[in-house]
């Protein structure tokens, strides 16, 4: 059986990883610390663990979906996996230690997927179709927690939204940035 083409390329699907990694970033880097760790009450999220989440989640899919490789933190791992209980994501790293994070995950994200792209792994084709998959539930994933994160930005604290992102690959469903 010859597999179908995908309708959207890796280099494109990197593309919007791009994107939607730089609107997250508009979304939070002018922030303070303390609005970073910023909590209503104990059973809601602080930006800061929606900005640990969203690589953690990342990281594993990419690592246990693509390539076998070691966790980049395990201690963040641990605190911003959905499963830890909500009155337990209060200790949070403070936001050097975030960004740190979410950019080694981002260059491993790169590196698994550039290598699939270029063929440079076992099974190239079957990876490439996994890799599609799982690169656009990663960029629905960064969206999803952008839409909460960009609400208490602006409800909470009264700073102004950047535009959202437009492509041709973008659409809005429930309010939320998705890939079509």
């Amino acid at each position: 059986m010859t597999p179908s083409r995908p309708l959207v390329t890796l280099p494109e699907l990197l593309a919007e990883y791009e994107r939607a990694l730089g609107y997250t970033n508009d979304l939070w880097t002018d922030l303070s610390q303390e609005e970073v760790h910023w909590r209503p009450n104990d059973e809601s999220s602080a930006i800061g663990w929606h900005l640990g989440h969203q690589p953690a989640v990342a990281h594993f899919m990419v690592r246990n979906l693509t390539a076998a490789e070691p966790p980049i933190d395990p201690v963040l791992d641990r605190l911003m996996d959905s499963a830890t209980p909500t009155p337990r994501r209060g200790d949070l790293p403070g936001v050097r230690r975030l960004a740190t994070y979410r950019s080694e995950v981002a260059d491993r994200v790169r590196y698994r997927v550039g290598n699939i792209n270029d063929g440079n792994v076992g099974a190239p084709t079957q990876l490439r179709m996994i890799a599609t998959t799982v690169l656009t539930a990663i960029i629905n994933h960064e969206y999803q927690h952008s839409k909460w994160i960009s609400e208490v930005r602006l409800d909470q604290f009264g700073h102004p939204l950047p535009d959202q992102p437009v492509s041709d690959l973008l659409t809005e469903v429930d309010g939320y940035v998705i890939l079509r």
